[in-house]
């Protein structure tokens, strides 16, 4: 019988189909951060119970660590440097590896896992962040689990769940100029809600897919929990192959061809059969910019938030009179030219090295406008060595951008450092839920080239209208 990508991924990993319908399935590798791990591992402790397989599981420090240079264990967030210190005792006592701040592989969780390919094509990964379907781009699946769940997980390597349907989505044409994986991923979002994939299991397909590079994919399978899916995964190909191959926890010598054949396989087969499927052309998505409060309330860059008569469906008109209340907007607003307080470039979304030449093409050469604060946190140690070794880091503070220290840091407001009440901030994030960036902070998401060039502007721009310098370092 045909079987889908997920399909082979996930039967592979069946322990046992259980009596109610669930299945027990083993996890190939457990990742923590400090803000929920060091908690699942001081709980089992306290049980009496022990890690099951260390050397398949690793942690790092990212959700609550400042992103300010010269950091140490000190941190904004009330009783932060609690969490970072337990998750550095009871990482070490369990025996785990430990990714930690200081590290040169240090960085945000989903980047890590990629960078030193712990994650790899055909694996099931688990980790106590939603935003795990991030490493579907390696055609594994990223599954992001709650705090108990991850103490079950690393307890017995295994986890108990009911197998979710699927959906296929096709992206169909060619993406026209200055449009990027995120472009796509919000466009996507918005035509369908950010319930549109509710527990599903999503693969991207397409030739619009496949012509992306890897790090565009990751911002694509990122964004899968954003549309309600359950996970996101990319078809591995050749790209994903040159991608994984060397990386420190990869196999090597006959291991790695055995796995490479193996690799090759993780395909969807021809007649699969998906719950439901959604083809997108290309020629319909410009540069994207949220409006509202979900991802969902997204319009081209030369749009306007939709007229009272026409709000989202699944709102009723007095939680759109909210959300436009909250962002300090009208109805059948333009958003170009919309003034802005604030912008960043972060997150495990786009925060990649990539992401980081993008928004120095346009920030080359340029200033930031007066009176807009803008900061910079590279997704990893490694992404930002690499940036600097090519001068990106001068770009970016020659142009009156912070440039910081990796972290998770002004994506996710835990109570620690945030934007203030009222401020207008254009961002790379992923979501632009109330407070997520600051109580009372208003968050547009857009790419990282949209997010440079409506900083230079000072207000939401088209980045098809900026000037970029073709001699950009």
């Amino acid at each position: 019988m045909s079987k889908t990508l997920f399909d082979k991924i996930w039967d592979s990993h069946v322990v046992k189909k259980l009596e109610d319908g669930s299945e027990l399935v083993y996890l190939d590798r457990v990742f923590l951060h400090e803000r929920t791990g060091s908690v699942a591992l001081n709980s089992l402790a306290e049980a009496g119970r022990k890690v099951r397989n260390p050397a398949q599981v690793f942690a790092t420090m990212d959700h609550i660590i400042d992103t300010f240079p010269g950091r140490g264990d000190t941190t904004l967030v009330p009783g932060g440097e609690a969490f970072i210190k337990t998750m550095r005792r009871t990482a070490t006592e369990a025996g785990i590896t430990l990714f930690d701040i200081g590290d040169a592989r240090h960085g945000i969780t989903h980047l890590i896992s990629a960078e030193q390919g712990i994650t790899l094509p055909g694996l099931i990964v688990a980790c106590p962040d939603s935003h795990t379907c991030t490493l579907g781009a390696l055609g594994a699946v990223g599954w992001g689990i709650g705090t108990s769940d991850c103490e079950h997980a690393i307890a017995t390597e295994t986890l108990r769940t009911g197998k979710p349907g699927q959906l296929r989505v096709r992206f169909d044409g060619r993406l026209g100029r200055g449009v990027t994986a995120k472009d796509m991923v919000l466009h996507l979002i918005a035509r369908h809600s950010a319930s549109g994939a509710a527990g599903l299991a999503l693969e991207y397909a397409g030739p619009a897919v496949e012509a992306l590079d890897m790090e565009a994919r990751f911002t694509l399978c990122n964004m899968a929990v954003e549309f309600g899916a359950f996970t996101g995964l990319i078809a591995p190909d050749a790209k994903t192959l040159a991608y994984v191959e060397s990386r420190p926890y990869a196999p090597g010598g006959d291991a790695l061809e055995q796995a490479r054949r193996a690799w090759r396989e993780l395909r969807s087969d021809e007649g699969a059969v998906f719950d439901r499927e959604i083809a997108i052309d290309c020629a319909d998505i410009a540069p994207t910019v949220t409006w509202g409060t979900s991802p969902q309330d997204a319009v081209e860059v030369t749009g306007a938030v939709p007229a009272l008569d026409r709000y989202p469906g699944g709102e009723s008109r007095a939680e759109f009179l909210s959300t436009l209340d909250y962002m300090g907007l009208e109805p059948d607003q333009a958003l170009l030219g919309l003034k802005l307080d604030a912008a960043f470039i972060g997150s495990c979304t786009n925060s990649r090295l990539s992401d980081l030449r993008a928004a120095a093409r346009i920030l080359d050469g340029n200033k930031v406008a007066s009176g807009l604060r803008a900061v910079c946190t590279p997704g990893s140690q490694q992404v930002k060595q690499a940036a600097e070794a090519e001068g990106l880091d001068r770009v970016f503070l020659e142009a009156g951008f912070e440039w910081r220290e990796p972290g998770c840091s002004l994506c996710f407001n835990a109570g620690g450092e945030g934007f203030g009440t009222g401020e207008r901030v254009i961002s790379s994030t992923n979501r632009n839920f109330r407070g997520r960036q600051g109580r009372g902070a208003r968050t547009h998401l857009a790419s990282p080239a949209t997010v440079a060039a409506s900083a230079v502007a000072g207000c939401i721009a088209d980045v098809r209208a900026a000037q970029v310098r073709t001699a950009s370092r």
